[in-house]
């Protein structure tokens, strides 16, 4: 029997506690809470009663302890308040939690120094394993070394330099390709690019598929239509005002990114433009403003689910050579895209 102190709280229960209220031996309680096979069905009742009567709780640093498993995984991203992280973090956590386990999650904000600060703290506590957004550029070297010792990784939305993992990627290059040729059916020739970061892979393939789209219609890439850099309201509106200004101003934009499509969509507010806009990657705002924004959409969820499932069979022990999944993008038709230019 537990005695419970002066404040009516007692001690924490233990699994000797489960086993003698429902008089089996510690070994049930553990096949019980295991989910074993070969426990009867009255035993398993009354461990189950007993667990609820007592409040009892697994000791997890006993078990891990015991079987080297933490039973929690980390995800880092570049920006968890970034609304297509928002939804991939979202993602592995509904996974994470149906799994029983443990999401810890953190922010790179593009910065070297704090990924691998992150990253090694977070192999530190014993995850059992990682999901990674890895910033451009960083030293993978320590990253090859926890592989190595033994810590499942897969990374998502940008492939590593020579870290050898699964990866889950959009079809960054294809989307845009897709998105551009949209706006070339309807009667579209000169189209500005407005994305982010040229460092970015992200940007770099969707500026790659913004040229194959130009190059297949035949029209040549000017480079004053495309402008890559930070994208701020101030940085966009000034290269869209130089565009604009121009001999032959562009009639449409392929913004690149949810950032860059934020920030033209203010410009564009605050001076009364109106050209026709294809945007990579869906937000919460596109289909209230008028017309809705026609935009080019990845799914973070989808990517979110299939890095978990791939990181599940690592953790299992799997040894099959590291894959690459490339997910399709979708173009969703809102009005903004659909302004035909007439010759």
């Amino acid at each position: 029997m537990i005695i419970q102190d002066h404040d009516g709280v007692g001690p924490r229960a233990t699994i000797k506690d489960v086993a003698n209220l429902a008089g089996v031996g510690v070994g049930t309680v553990s096949r019980v809470l295991n989910q074993a096979p070969q426990v009867s069905a009255k035993n398993i009742a009354a461990v189950t009663k007993a667990i609820e009567e007592l409040g009892y709780r697994r000791n997890d640093t006993a078990r891990t302890l015991r079987t080297g498993a933490t039973k929690s995984i980390a995800l880092l991203v570049q920006d968890v308040a970034d609304p297509f992280f928002s939804q991939l973090n979202r993602a592995v956590e509904d996974v994470v939690v149906r799994l029983g386990s443990v999401l810890l999650t953190g922010s790179s904000s593009r910065d070297p120094a704090r990924t691998q600060n992150l990253i090694l703290n977070f192999c530190s506590r014993g995850v059992d394993g990682l999901i990674l957004t890895l910033p451009e550029g960083i030293d993978e070297q320590y990253l090859i070394q926890e592989n190595q010792r033994g810590v499942a990784m897969v990374c998502v939305d940008r492939p590593p330099r020579e870290l050898n993992v699964d990866t889950v990627l959009t079809d960054n290059r294809g989307g845009a390709a897709k998105g551009v040729q949209h706006l070339i059916s309807h009667g579209h020739r000169r189209i500005a690019c407005i994305t982010d970061e040229p460092t970015m892979y992200t940007v770099q393939e969707r500026l790659r598929g913004y040229e194959d789209a130009l190059a297949q219609a035949g029209i040549e890439v000017d480079p004053t239509l495309v402008f890559s850099g930070s994208p701020s309201i101030s940085n966009v509106a000034e290269a869209l005002e130089a565009m604009l200004q121009s001999s032959e101003p562009p009639t449409a934009i392929f913004t690149g990114n949810g950032p860059s499509s934020m920030a033209v969509l203010n410009v564009l507010r605050t001076r009364s433009m109106h050209l026709a806009i294809v945007a990579f990657d869906d937000f919460d705002q596109a289909d209230i403003v008028e017309p809705g924004i026609t935009v080019v959409a990845q799914d973070p969820h989808l990517m979110g689910v299939t890095a978990m499932a791939l990181l599940q069979e690592r953790i299992k022990g799997s040894k099959v050579p590291a894959r690459t999944v490339v997910q399709a993008t979708e173009l969703i038709q809102r009005g903004s895209g659909e302004v035909f230019i007439t010759a």
